[in-house]
């Protein structure tokens, strides 16, 4: 069994990160979203893996490499652009050839990884096994609808209205069937071969499609709440561990990671929380759900459920949350200028102003 994982598109919906930085490789709990992926596929037991690459290929193969550091063989297949799940399937066939595999979104996150679904598959062997999950608004994701005893009998990608609050997530177990199946089919409305319309074409000719309810926790990483949404629910399983510097002055409650080289002077840091190597936090406060990545620097500020990425710096802004700080960005006060009113005002008018 090999697995196809998708690590192009252009991650619009983090954008302004995603104008320098492949949404796969921004990290959560100091990790690239997409190496949990690839950890995940290893411990199911496939070593042989695809990964579909664009316009961010370059920085993909240098986070990767040959796959060795996760324990997998790795190829790359170029993708022009981004038309759909089921193109990717289309151009990786020569690759995958008559194997199974399963397609992994190399955005998605799933607590717990994918070894019991990949062992129930092998054992049952569908054509093709779909993984669900009940969502508030179902508009945003293809939508599976399922007959009284349970079955697949309808797939629709982004419906406005949906049949359904049943999501298929971004793990898709495939078997050499599907390939009939992308052949098939024509680019929807958006000019994308989805993978919805493939898995439809085998529901219609009779193929066997069956679905797992996700009963663990999952998301999508497309966008930024969801990110810190993912950190937020990583940083849960932190173990407390400082192999850094922490002052006498300092406080750190709960479970807190202070990598090597990091330095904590004058602080408070509450945990879940990881403050990368190199990086320093000086007479600040680093409130829970909160990674810091490598080499930043945090000073007289205030920091919580956010994620800063490496090389970056805060210094002196008071309190800052919610947040998504990307590389090498500096976030300084503004500097102090005389309050004023900038007034054109027509005959007879009167004005009010608070002083």
């Amino acid at each position: 069994m090999k697995a196809l994982v998708l690590a192009g598109g252009a991650g619009t919906r983090l954008r302004p990160i995603t104008h320098t930085s492949a949404k796969q490789l921004v990290p959560v709990a100091n990790k690239a979203v997409l190496f949990y992926g690839l950890e995940s596929i290893a411990a199911a037991g496939i070593t042989d893996v695809g990964v579909i690459v664009g316009d961010t290929a370059d920085e993909i193969r240098a986070a990767v490499g040959d796959g060795s550091a996760f324990g997998l063989d790795v190829t790359y297949i170029p993708q022009d652009k981004p038309l759909g799940l089921a193109h990717a399937v289309l151009i990786a066939r020569d690759w995958l050839g008559d194997d199974d595999f399963v397609m992994y979104l190399g955005d998605n996150f799933i607590v717990g990884g994918i070894t019991d679904l990949v062992d129930e598959f092998r054992r049952t062997r569908p054509d093709a096994q779909i993984l669900l999950t009940r969502v508030s608004d179902p508009r945003a994701f293809g939508v599976a609808e399922l007959d009284a005893a349970g079955q697949v009998v309808a797939l629709e990608e982004k419906p406005e209205h949906p049949k359904s609050d049943l999501a298929l997530v971004g793990v898709y177990l495939l078997t050499p069937a599907v390939h009939d199946a992308v052949r098939a089919i024509s680019p929807s409305r958006r000019g994308e071969l989805e993978i919805t319309h493939a898995l439809q074409h085998l529901i219609d000719t009779g193929a066997a499609v069956r679905s797992t309810i996700v009963k663990g926790y999952w998301k999508d990483t497309g966008n930024v709440v969801d990110m810190l949404e993912v950190n937020r629910t990583v940083l849960e399983t932190l173990e407390r561990r400082i192999d850094g510097q922490v002052d006498d002055a300092s406080e750190t409650i709960g479970r807190v990671v202070v990598e090597r080289g990091a330095r904590v002077v004058n602080s408070r840091i509450v945990g879940p929380v990881v403050i990368g190597a190199g990086t320093e936090v000086v007479d600040s406060y680093v409130g829970p759900f909160t990674s810091v990545a490598e080499n930043c620097r945090i000073a007289d500020s205030e920091l919580e459920f956010s994620i800063v990425l490496r090389e970056s710096s805060i210094e002196g802004v008071g309190r800052i949350e919610e947040s998504l700080i990307g590389r090498h960005v500096e976030v300084t006060p503004a500097p102090v200028v005389p309050s004023a009113h900038r007034l054109v005002l027509g005959d007879h008018s009167k004005v009010q102003i608070h002083t």
